[in-house]
C-alpha cells in the first residue's frame, strides 16, 4: 500500500531519506510537556504523536490540563499544531510540524456520565485507554482481579464508537480487553505493549492475546519501555526491533505501529505517582531504572528506528506502515472520516 502523504520511489536502504519522506507517528507520549519537547519531536522527524493528558486525574483536573496543553501548544504553533481528524496530520506533515493528538490512559476522567465522552471529544481526546492498571467504573487494570468489562463500560464503549473515540487497551486486564474487542463495533487497540513471549511481564500481552486483537480488526503499538522488554536496560534499539518484528509475525504488517511510551524529562516523582494507585494509594510496581534504549534514548534519535527496521531485512514498504501509514489508516476508520 502507497504512502497516503508520500508518492511511491524507487527503493533505497537510506534510512535517513525514507525517515524524512515517512509518515511518522508514535501512539503513546507521556514525556514532560515543554517547548523543548516540541523541539525534540521535531528534530526527530515525528509527524504526529498520541500525548496522554490524563492518568488518575477526575472531569475537572483533566480540563485544566487540557487548557494548559492548549496554552503550550499556541505559544510552540511554530512546532506543532492539534490533530482532530487524520487530515491534520497530513497538513503538520507539510508543514513540518509535529500533530498533538489529546489522549487518555484512564477512562476515570469520564467520572459516571457517558456525556462526557463527546465533551472530551470536542476538546480533541481521540484516543482513550479504558482503565490504568487498576479498577475503574469502565473495567479492570492489569495489576488486579479482572472482572471484565462493567454495563456502563460497556455503554462507554458504544458512546466511544458513537463520538469516533479508539478504545486503548494497553494497561487494561486480559478479562476487560477481551469483552472490549468483543463489544466494539470499531477497531481498538494495544497503542503501547509488549509480548509476553519475550518477556513475562502483567503488562506484557500473550500471543493468544495479540492474536485475538488483530483477529478482530484490532491494532497493536509496540512500546520499547525497557523494564518490559527482553535485555531490560541494557536494551539497544535493535531489541526494539527485536520486539517490533515478534509482534508482526503474528499479528500481521497491517496491524502494527510504534507506542514508544516516552516519559522523557519526567523525574522520580511523577513515576511514584503512575505506580501507586489513584496516584497515591497502594504501590502497583516499581519499574527501577528507567532508561530507553541505546540508539533511541530521546524522541530526536526517532530517525534511529527507521534504520534499524531496514537493517533487520524489511521491506521499505513494511517500514512506511509500520512508522505511521498503519495508525492513520486505523485512526481514519475510528474516528469515522
Amino acid at each position: 500500500m502507497n504512502s497516503p502523504f508520500t508518492q511511491p520511489e524507487s527503493r533505497t536502504s537510506d534510512g535517513a531519506a525514507l525517515h524524512r519522506e515517512a509518515t511518522v507517528i508514535d501512539g503513546l507520549i507521556i514525556a514532560k510537556w515543554n517547548r523543548e519537547l516540541f523541539e525534540d519531536m521535531q528534530r526527530g522527524g515525528l509527524t504526529a504523536a498520541n500525548c496522554t493528558v490524563s492518568v488518575w486525574e477526575d472531569f475537572q483536573a483533566t480540563v485544566d490540563n487540557i487548557v494548559a496543553s492548549n496554552q503550550l501548544m499556541e505559544e510552540c504553533s511554530d512546532l506543532v499544531l492539534p490533530v482532530r481528524t487524520t487530515e491534520d496530520i497530513r497538513r503538520a506533515k507539510q508543514e513540518g510540524k509535529t500533530g498533538i493528538m489529546f489522549g487518555f490512559q484512564n477512562a476515570h476522567a469520564y467520572e459516571d456520565q457517558v456525556g462526557y465522552v463527546e465533551i472530551f471529544k470536542q476538546l480533541g481526546v481521540g484516543i482513550v485507554q479504558m482503565c490504568y492498571n487498576t479498577q475503574n467504573l469502565v473495567g479492570t487494570g492489569c495489576y488486579e482481579r479482572d472482572g471484565g468489562l462493567s454495563g456502563f463500560g460497556r455503554e462507554i464503549v458504544a458512546e466511544m464508537n458513537r463520538v469516533g473515540v479508539m478504545c486503548d487497551l494497553s494497561h487494561v486486564g486480559s478479562n476487560t480487553s477481551r469483552e472490549v474487542i468483543l463489544e466494539s463495533q470499531k477497531p481498538v487497540c494495544y497503542s503501547h505493549c509488549l509480548p509476553s513471549g519475550l518477556k513475562e511481564h502483567p503488562r506484557n500481552k500473550s500471543d493468544e492475546e495479540l492474536k485475538f486483537i488483530a483477529d478482530h480488526g484490532g491494532f497493536v503499538g509496540v512500546t520499547m519501555f525497557t523494564p518490559f522488554l527482553r535485555a531490560g536496560v541494557n536494551a539497544t534499539v535493535d531489541d526494539y526491533v527485536e520486539a517490533i518484528e515478534y509482534v508482526m509475525n503474528i499479528v500481521g504488517e497491517d496491524a502494527i505501529g510504534i507506542g514508544t511510551d516516552f516519559t522523557q524529562g519526567h523525574d522520580q516523582q511523577f513515576f511514584e505517582w503512575l505506580t501507586h494507585d489513584k496516584g497515591y494509594a497502594r504501590r502497583l510496581t516499581s519499574f527501577g531504572e528507567i532508561i530507553n534504549p541505546k540508539g533511541i534514548r530521546t524522541i530526536g534519535e526517532f530517525g534511529n528506528l527507521t534504520e534499524a527496521l531496514l537493517k533487520r531485512g524489511m521491506s521499505e514498504q513494511q517500514v512506511r506502515k509500520i512508522m505511521g501509514e498503519n495508525w492513520v489508516r486505523v485512526l481514519k476508520d475510528v474516528w469515522g472520516e
